[in-house]
């Protein structure tokens, strides 16, 4: 299995960080504008719609307050398997440190997902400092 993990820092405390990956439901609006372009819930599952059209349907897994980690599986598309994960670490100068990890199947794909998991990161990284520094 093909474990892909991508990190940045943001400037931005991890409370504010967290509050915007746990709102699940809006990840077009507070985590990834423009990047995700729609989010619906349907009960545990979310619907998400990447700028590219490309459509997921996720199991919301775990919804971790602690920790502050958000976990999901996708259960259609091309991968067999596919599950990843949000989670927000603070950084001793009162930023966040974000992770994001998703394992896939087959393995083919992990270079086309690891790339769109670069590019969701710059946005984010963008979007949550500037919505930092509106809220300041």
């Amino acid at each position: 299995m093909a474990s892909i993990r991508r990190d940045i820092l943001i400037e931005a405390g991890p409370d504010h960080v967290w509050a915007a990956v746990r709102d699940y439901g809006q990840v077009h609006t507070r985590l990834a504008p423009g990047f995700v372009t729609g989010t619906t819930l349907e009960g545990d599952l979310r619907v998400v719609t990447f700028a590219s059209g490309l459509m997921l349907r996720e199991l919301i897994v775990d919804v971790d307050d602690q920790a502050r980690r958000l976990a999901w599986a996708a259960i259609e598309g091309r991968a067999t398997h596919h599950n990843g994960s949000l989670q927000v670490f603070a950084e001793d100068s009162g930023a966040s440190r974000l992770v994001w990890i998703t394992d896939i199947l087959p393995h083919e794909l992990a270079p086309p997902i690891g790339a769109i998991m670069a590019e969701g990161m710059v946005v984010m990284k963008r979007t949550l400092e500037q919505s930092a520094r509106q809220a300041a």
